[in-house]
């Protein structure tokens, strides 16, 4: 089968592998689609993503697709199942487990981190960590059930309540996101920070009350003519050390500040203390995906979360390392990989 192997830092190979065979409690799956997610630029740049990473591994953890085969002592599936996955298999035995922060395992398996992922024809994955797409879900929609999981967990972390002002900084598809989530948690308005056009003209479709182009308007003053006077939360979404002090700054009294976007490793942003104390702010981050993936499943098939508008392409595997290496080309959008894609 044709796989994505990475071997280490900018070091990304398409090769023929063998075909896994599921054990008895796994399932074989068919991939038809694997989303590019953050956390693959962090690794293909040397950094840590959510979990450590030995090469050679085969990268690649939002996937969906088609059992293929099932092991002895599989239940609740079979063959010709269209199904996606949660890529985050925990131990259930250590502390953390035994205490129901799952998410922190001492012993998690990732697929498409510590052991094979999405990016090649097939996957064999734990049948703990497989889930039904719903009648109205597609692969591609199915593939980006686990980042729509991940953001649940934030935006129930975040607090948000009918009514609150809700800023969103950046507007890639995880900003996109969150900004649907905050409106159907209840906020009354929500502004997104981004300066790509293509992203701000996307994020009016979605809902967004106002769209700011940090780098060229007043923030403070267009927040202000839109009538959102006390912001409640701020969602951080780039990832970067400026737009993190910017939510700090952005935030009102008494409110939250996420900051959901992966930075790198050793980056460090400036904090003033009395700033926090004299708002009284709460500063959270979000990580990973405990327990949601089911609801992120029955908010797509509802129809209630649009998760297809910022995908801007299908590739095969072949151009997978393009859109890795090249910010550019990532500008554009949400990239889907179909690794029985062929040109």
């Amino acid at each position: 089968m044709k796989s994505a192997v990475f071997y280490g830092r900018h070091d990304l190979r398409v090769e023929d592998t063998s075909a896994p065979k599921p054990g008895p409690k796994e399932v074989l799956i068919q991939v038809k689609a694997c989303g590019i997610c953050g956390t693959d630029i962090h690794i293909y740049e040397g950094d840590k993503g959510a979990a450590e990473v030995t090469p050679p591994t085969i990268l690649g953890h939002e996937f969906s697709g088609i059992i293929t085969e099932i092991g002895c002592d599989v239940q609740n599936f079979e063959v010709g199942d269209r199904v996606c996955i949660d890529p985050n298999h925990y131990c259930g035995e250590c502390d953390f487990c035994r205490s129901g922060e799952v998410h922190f395992c001492e012993r998690m398996v990732g697929y498409g981190t510590t052991v094979n992922g999405g990016f090649a024809e097939y996957c064999v994955v734990e049948q703990s960590q497989v889930y039904h797409l719903g009648d109205h879900t597609s692969f591609e929609q199915g593939a980006m059930a686990e980042p729509v999981a991940c953001c649940l967990h934030g935006i129930d972390m975040c607090g948000i309540e009918p009514g609150y002002q809700v800023v969103v900084i950046g507007g890639g598809m995880i900003g996109l996101l969150m900004l649907q989530l905050a409106k159907l948690a209840g906020a009354a308005k929500v502004a997104l920070l981004e300066p790509v056009e293509k992203k701000r003209e996307m994020g009016m479709k979605l809902g967004a009350d106002v769209c700011i182009d940090p780098l060229n308007e007043n923030v403070k003053e267009r927040l202000a003519d839109a009538g959102m006077t006390w912001v409640r939360t701020v969602i951080e979404c780039a990832g970067l050390p400026s737009t993190m002090e910017q939510a700090v700054e952005l935030v009102g009294k008494k409110g939250t500040v996420m900051l959901f976007g992966l930075t790198k490793p050793d980056a460090e942003i400036s904090i003033k203390p009395f700033q926090i104390f004299q708002k009284e702010l709460t500063l959270k981050a979000s990580f990973i995906n405990p327990c949601t993936q089911q609801r992120a499943l029955q908010l797509i098939d509802s129809g209630r979360l649009d998760v297809e508008s910022m995908v801007c392409k299908t590739i095969g595997l072949e151009d997978l390392e393009e859109v890795l290496r090249n910010p550019k080309v990532r500008a554009e959008g949400k990239y889907i990989v179909n690794p029985g894609m062929i040109k």
